[in-house]
């Protein structure tokens, strides 16, 4: 279960932890919706994979129930301001032990982790879920870290062809990305949405992103 801690000030989140109590920590990126019953979900499902998980709330408690309000609290957002929240993510996980921190987003929170993997010091890989960076917060020089990117076929926003030019833009760089494209649409890892949820794909990429992980941190 979840319990939520106080990363810095005025910011909180969603901290679980393997049985072991240790490994290597996951700053893990919600949905548009804010940090939810769902994003929790995600939490305990990666502390159960051997992570130190700690999501944090950019919305600063505010949660959406309709994707009308989802999408106001999202472009209320400062990306500026969640780039700065994911930083004190990283830190408070290193601060608990954490040799090594990955990052991991959905949906707005894919964008935020592409913008963070080009923004944040201390990350040493990101997994970006459909999810496109606001150019102004994102440079392809700068990836250093490897990418494990997961996009859907049928995805009118994150579209799969902007996810494959942003892997020739790092890989033509000198970094490292590989994209992963799913016959599904936008949000099929949200389990518990019938309408988006894919379980053949989810049953798919959900695996590949842990192997991932656990190769970048151990």
């Amino acid at each position: 279960m979840t319990q939520t801690i106080e990363i810095g000030s005025g910011l909180h989140g969603a901290l679980a932890t393997p049985k072991s109590g240790t490994g290597p920590g996951l700053v893990v990126v919600h949905e548009w919706h804010g940090l939810n019953d769902g994003t929790r979900h995600l939490v305990d499902r990666f502390a159960a994979d051997g992570f130190v998980a700690l999501a944090p709330d950019l919305y600063q408690g505010q949660v959406a129930t309709d994707d009308a309000r989802a999408g106001e609290l999202m472009h209320a957002m400062k990306t500026s301001d969640a780039v700065a929240a994911i930083a004190a993510t990283v830190k408070a996980l290193k601060a608990r032990g954490c040799e090594k921190v990955g990052i991991v987003g959905f949906c707005m929170g894919g964008a935020m982790a592409f913008a963070a993997a080009s923004a944040v010091d201390g990350l040493a890989c990101a997994v970006p879920f459909y999810g496109i960076p606001v150019a102004e917060y994102w440079d392809a020089s700068k990836i250093r870290v490897p990418i494990q990117a997961h996009f859907a076929k049928v995805d009118g926003w994150a579209k799969a062809d902007k996810a494959e030019a942003l892997a020739e833009a790092v890989n033509a760089r000198g970094g490292k990305m590989e994209l992963h494209v799913y016959d599904a649409g936008h949000a099929f890892m949200r389990e518990g949405d019938p309408k988006v949820y894919d379980a053949a794909s989810a049953k798919v990429a959900w695996p590949r992103a842990v192997t991932f992980l656990h190769a970048q941190l151990g």
